[in-house]
């Protein structure tokens, strides 16, 4: 039986490439896709074990934490804490980063992650994801802070998610394009299903939370009304609605056959300026996103220049096939904001 091109010798030929790779990072992803494994598992067996329902706590964006959601956290924190590749942790589950146990090495990496996108999805059996993002730490072999981890997207050494779905898929790049993989629950092994993926340039898809059209700000407004009447007005081609729910399924359909995914700043909560999170969510897609041809932005201003001023920082979202991302920001232009 022929296995395929494994993550791990995947990620050893691209490590042969620098001549001064120490082989830290490989080491990293290694251990990360270990919890990912075992959190797949517990996605897959959540029907049975007890696993599903709330966790009887929120989280510090006052959202209430299912029982995967902390299952899915603790298990990326315990495969991570004691291998020395990183000096701490953020996770959208923790109101502070998660600081390396005393004895333990520290390494030169920082790892971001939300454990469980879309977990109000898992009780009913829809697709639900992880998201990591992979910086320098600014201070390897130290405890990191709150600010070692405000670093804008474009400084991420690498970015990927994992959709938990009919299949396990693991997607990342570190800069040399996007990649995909898929578990093989018969060999315990991510094994390469797409080299170099790009976002096809033709959109005919759109994906956003029509429930909220009400609150949308004049230019989102505009802009799904012009895609609805399709190719009777400006767009001039016909558009279909999508939404799942969870960013990592949204985005991996846009991945695979184009479209774009709005979380717009709406005015049901004014004094808030998005939903989704910059550090978890916003900069890891951004940066799988125009690895892959597209782009993301908040609609005005591109995500990766970002200088983010909080560990959970929130932001309005447009993300997939750059020429939709630029027409967005064009109404911006155009409508305005609230």
């Amino acid at each position: 039986m022929d296995i395929g091109t494994t993550l791990t010798h995947f990620l050893l030929e691209e490590e042969r490439k620098y001549n001064d790779a120490s082989g830290e990072f490989t080491r990293l992803m290694s251990d990360l896709t270990t919890a990912i494994r075992a959190i797949s598992s517990a996605v897959n067996r959540a029907g049975i074990e007890d696993v599903l329902g709330q966790a009887g706590a929120t989280n510090v964006q006052g959202e209430e934490q299912k029982k995967l959601d902390v299952l899915a956290n603790t298990l990326i924190l315990q495969s991570m804490e004691a291998m020395g590749h990183v000096a701490g942790l953020a996770s959208e589950e923790m109101d502070e980063p998660y600081a390396i146990p005393a004895g333990y090495p520290k390494g030169k990496y920082l790892l971001v992650f939300d454990p469980l996108d879309g977990s109000s999805n898992i009780d009913v059996n829809i697709s639900v994801g992880t998201i990591f993002s992979i910086l320098k730490a600014p201070r390897p072999g130290v405890d990191a802070t709150v600010e070692d981890f405000l670093q804008a997207g474009a400084e991420q050494v690498a970015a990927g998610y994992t959709v938990y779905g009919g299949s396990t898929q693991l997607v990342y790049s570190t800069g040399n394009g996007v990649h995909a993989f898929t578990l093989d629950p018969h060999v315990g092994e991510f094994v390469l299903a797409n080299q170099d993926l790009k976002i096809p340039h033709e959109t005919a898809e759109y994906a956003i939370n029509a429930s909220n059209r009400r609150f949308w700000e004049p230019a989102i407004q505009q802009y799904v009304r012009d895609c609805e009447e399709g190719k009777d007005g400006p767009c001039g081609k016909n558009f279909n609605m999508r939404w799942v729910g969870s960013m990592v399924a949204d985005f991996h359909r846009i991945l695979m056959r184009g479209g774009v995914f709005l979380y717009p700043r709406d005015l049901k909560k004014p004094e808030q300026p998005g939903k989704l999170r910059l550090l978890y969510e916003a900069n890891p897609m951004g940066f799988l996103a125009e690895q892959a041809g597209g782009a993301c932005s908040d609609g005005v201003r591109r995500m990766l220049d970002i200088q983010p001023d909080s560990l959970h920082q929130r932001v309005p979202v447009v993300i997939g096939s750059k020429e939709e991302v630029e027409r967005v920001r064009e109404y911006y232009e155009k409508y305005g904001s609230a």
